[in-house]
């Protein structure tokens, strides 16, 4: 489990364990009311936990065509590979998965890494290479 999720779940507890030791103070009513926040919250984050890791995939598949479109747009003549970071598995938990990784084929030893808030803002954030190259073929100025 990665730290992040190990403080997310022991944020979440102990407010629930707060709501839970308040409510203990209650009567009556107030009491009911106290255990159902603690059920709502309860709830409502074990929804967020189950519906979040669908909602990141919704946004990746949506940011990957808006992508694919720029990169038509922008270089017809070219082909590419486009990969996502494998958010889900071990090992890429503290990566952000809305990074866009595209490998053009004229120069397979770099690797793009694309940003894409809507159609119009699309953006090249950044490039990985092994080799030191004086000159990459698809690297983008931020004026454009």
């Amino acid at each position: 489990m990665h730290p992040a999720e190990i403080i997310k779940l022991t944020f979440v507890g102990i407010m629930i364990t707060t709501i839970v030791i308040i409510t203990l103070f209650f009567k009556g009513k107030w009491r009911k009311i106290g255990w159902l926040l603690a059920l709502v919250t309860l709830t409502v984050y074990c929804a967020f936990y189950v519906v979040r890791p669908f909602w990141i995939d919704t946004q990746i598949d949506k940011k990957v065509k808006l992508i694919e479109l720029y990169l038509f747009q922008r270089y017809p003549d070219e082909k590419w590979v486009i990969s996502t970071v494998p958010y889900r598995e071990e090992g890429f938990n503290h990566m952000n998965p809305y990074y866009i990784n595209v490998v053009f084929e004229s120069e397979p030893e770099v690797t793009y890494d694309y940003w894409a808030e809507n159609k119009n803002n699309i953006y090249q954030i950044g490039y990985s290479t092994n080799d030191g190259l004086a000159e990459l073929k698809h690297l983008e100025k931020k004026n454009e």
